[in-house]
C-alpha cells in the first residue's frame, strides 16, 4: 500500500503480546487484518536453582510500554495516524504467577514461569491429601491434573515460602494474577484506580476455576488453601476492562484513553487467530512449547489419552464459553534456544536450521527435551532430558537435526492422542507460531505426521487473535467476526514425502528413548534446598574427610 493511502485505512486494531521469550505489540487494520507494524523486545530468563525458572514483572512490563511505544512511532513514519488504533488486545505466556503489592504497584516477588519445576515437592504434600493420590482429582470441575504446570501450586510455594507476600496477604495489600492481569492492572492505573481482572482462558490455567460455573470453585481454593480475595475478577475473552492511561515514570502514553477490550491466553488467541470456530477444527502454535488445540464446541471432552479440557474462548459477555482439549509440550522452541545459549552449539535459530539442513537425518541419534519433565501425554514430572543413540560419526550437525525432530515427535504423540479422543483423525494439521519460519520443521512435521501441514501467510495468528476479540468487543465494534465478511486467508503447504514405513520406524525409536528419559527424578531431589552434594551432612563429611585423609595420605608418603 501506497503511503498516500495510509491516512485512510480506517480502523486499527493493537495486540500486545507478551510471551515467555519476548514481548511484542502488533497494529493490524481491522478490515483487512492486514500487520501494518510491529516491535519486539526479548525478555530475560532467570534460572537460579535447578529446574526454577523466574522473569522480573517489572521487566516485562517495561517491555510492553517500550514495544508500544516504538510501533507507534514506526507508525508515524509510515504516515498512519495512531489515533485510528480504536483498541487493544492482551495475550499472553499462561500459568506463569504473579503476586504484587496494591498500594505500590511493586512486584513482591520473581514471576514463576510455567516451565518452573520447584513446585514438585508442593505436588506431592498436595497429593498425600488426596484419597488414592489421584493427580486427576479435580479433572472434572477444571479440566487439569494436579501438576507443576499450573498456577494455584506456584502461588502455594509463594505463600508458603516468601515472607513478604504472607505478611502482603495479612495486610490485605496482596493481589494475584497471570501475565494477563498484571499487564491490564498496570496499563489501566496501576495503584491508582486500575483493573484486576482476568479472562475465563487464563482463569481456567489455574487450578482454581470451575470451567462450567466459570466461578472461582471455593472447594479448590480451601484445598490450596487461597485466600480468595486475592483473586482477579473474572471476565470474558471480549469486553471493555478499561483504558490505557500514562506511564509518568516512563513517559509513555502514546495511547492513552484507547480501551484494553480483549485479552486471551497465548493458545486461545492462535486458536481464534486461525479462525478455528467450528466443532474439530485444530491448530498447534510452536513458540517455546508446542500447543495442539481442538475446538469442541459449547460442549467440554474430557480425555482418556493424557490431554487436558480447556476454556477455548468467550467472545462477549452475554457470548457462549467454547471448550477446547489441548496437548502441551513444555519444550519446543526452548530446544533451539538451548542449543544456542547453553551448549553454543549455534549463534542463532537460523544456524540450527542451516546446521540441520547440511545433514538432513540425525544418524540414528533421538532427543529427548524434558528440560521440564514430559507433559502431555505422559505427565511425568520425573523425566529429564537425554540424547541418545550417539556414535564417533555424531556432530553437531546431527544433534540439531535430532533436536528439530523432537519437536515433531512430540507433536505426533499428542496428534495421536487427540485423534483417540476426537474418533476423527485430523486430515491436515494448521500451524502457526515463530518455528514454522523453518522450513525444515515444517517438513519433517508433515514427514513425521503422514498429513499435509498448513501454514497461513501471515504467522502472526496469535496477536490476530486477540486483536479480533478486542476489536469484535461490545462499545468498539470495528472487527467482524462472521466468517463471511473475512478475506480468504492464503497459505503455505508442505506435503509428507517420507515413506510411511520410515516413519513409523523413527517415531518407535523415538518411543524408546522416551521411556529411558523417565524417572530420572525425586521430588526430594528437586524440592526447595540446595540441591548440591553437599546439602547432604553425611556425604559432604564423607567427601570432605576422604580428601583429608588423601591430603594426609600424600603428605606422609612425600
Amino acid at each position: 500500500m501506497a503511503a498516500t493511502d495510509r491516512t485512510a485505512l480506517g480502523p486499527l486494531v493493537g495486540a500486545i503480546d507478551q510471551g515467555t521469550s519476548s514481548s511484542r505489540f502488533l497494529v493490524f487494520n481491522a478490515k483487512t487484518a492486514e500487520l501494518l507494524s510491529h516491535h519486539q523486545v526479548e525478555i530475560s530468563q532467570k534460572f537460579p536453582k535447578e529446574g526454577w525458572v523466574e522473569q522480573d514483572p517489572k521487566e516485562i512490563l517495561n517491555s510492553v510500554f517500550e514495544c508500544v511505544e516504538k510501533t507507534c512511532e514506526k507508525l508515524k513514519q509510515l504516515n498512519i495516524n495512531i489515533s485510528n488504533i480504536k483498541a487493544i488486545g492482551v495475550t499472553n505466556q499462561r500459568e506463569t504467577t504473579v503476586v504484587w503489592d496494591k498500594t505500590t504497584g511493586e512486584p513482591l516477588y520473581n514471576a514463576i514461569v510455567w516451565l518452573d519445576l520447584r513446585t514438585q515437592s508442593t505436588v506431592e504434600r498436595l497429593l498425600k491429601k488426596i484419597p488414592g493420590k489421584n493427580k486427576a482429582f479435580s479433572k472434572f470441575k477444571t479440566g487439569l491434573p494436579l501438576s507443576t504446570y499450573f498456577s494455584a501450586v506456584k502461588l502455594r510455594w509463594l505463600l508458603d515460602n516468601v515472607e513478604e507476600i504472607k505478611k502482603a496477604v495479612g495486610d490485605g495489600r496482596a493481589m494475584f494474577g497471570t501475565i494477563d492481569s498484571w499487564l491490564i492492572w498496570s496499563l489501566t492505573g496501576g495503584k491508582n484506580g486500575g483493573i484486576h481482572c482476568t479472562d475465563v482462558t487464563n482463569a481456567s490455567r489455574t487450578m482454581l476455576f470451575n470451567i462450567h460455573s466459570l466461578e472461582w470453585d471455593p472447594e479448590l481454593c480451601q484445598f490450596f488453601e487461597i485466600p480468595m480475595e486475592i483473586l482477579p475478577k473474572v471476565r470474558s475473552s471480549s469486553e471493555i476492562y478499561g483504558l490505557m492511561k500514562i506511564c509518568p515514570s516512563l513517559k509513555s502514553g502514546a495511547l492513552t484513553g484507547v480501551p484494553i477490550s480483549g485479552c486471551l491466553g497465548d493458545q486461545s488467541a492462535a486458536l481464534v487467530g486461525q479462525m478455528c470456530f467450528q466443532d474439530g477444527q485444530a491448530k498447534n502454535t510452536y513458540g517455546t512449547g508446542c500447543f495442539l488445540l481442538c475446538n469442541t464446541g459449547q460442549k467440554s471432552v474430557f480425555s482418556e489419552h493424557g490431554l487436558i479440557t480447556t476454556i477455548a474462548y468467550k467472545l462477549g459477555r452475554d457470548k457462549p464459553v467454547c471448550y477446547a482439549l489441548e496437548g502441551s509440550v513444555a519444550i519446543a522452541g526452548a530446544v533451539v534456544r538451548w542449543l544456542r545459549d547453553n551448549l553454543g552449539i549455534a549463534k542463532s535459530s537460523q544456524e540450527v536450521e542451516k546446521l540441520a539442513a547440511e545433514v538432513g537425518t540425525s544418524y540414528g541419534v533421538y532427543f529427548v527435551p524434558a528440560f521440564s519433565g514430559l507433559y502431555a501425554p505422559y505427565w511425568e514430572p520425573s523425566a529429564r532430558g537425554i540424547i541418545c543413540g550417539l556414535t564417533q560419526f555424531t556432530n553437531k550437525k546431527h544433534i540439531a537435526f535430532a533436536a528439530l525432530e523432537a519437536v515433531c515427535f512430540q507433536t505426533r504423540e499428542i496428534l495421536d492422542a487427540m485423534n483417540k479422543d476426537c474418533g476423527i483423525p485430523l486430515s491436515q494439521l494448521q500451524v502457526d507460531g515463530g518455528m514454522t519460519n523453518n522450513k525444515i520443521l515444517m517438513q519433517l512435521q508433515a514427514d513425521i505426521l503422514c498429513i499435509p501441514v498448513v501454514k497461513p501467510s501471515m504467522p502472526e495468528t496469535t496477536a490476530l487473535g486477540a486483536a479480533m476479540a478486542a476489536g469484535a468487543a461490545e462499545g468498539v465494534g470495528v472487527w467482524s467476526l462472521n466468517p463471511g465478511d473475512w478475506t480468504a486467508v492464503t497459505s503455505e503447504r508442505f506435503e509428507p514425502q517420507l515413506n510411511p514405513e520410515e516413519s513409523e520406524f523413527r517415531y518407535a525409536r523415538w518411543k524408546k528413548a522416551v521411556l529411558k528419559s523417565m524417572g530420572w527424578e525425586t521430588a526430594e531431589a528437586s524440592s526447595e534446598g540446595d540441591t548440591s552434594i553437599f546439602s547432604s551432612l553425611p556425604l559432604g563429611l564423607f567427601i570432605m574427610s576422604s580428601m583429608v585423609m588423601l591430603i594426609g595420605a600424600k603428605y606422609v608418603s612425600g
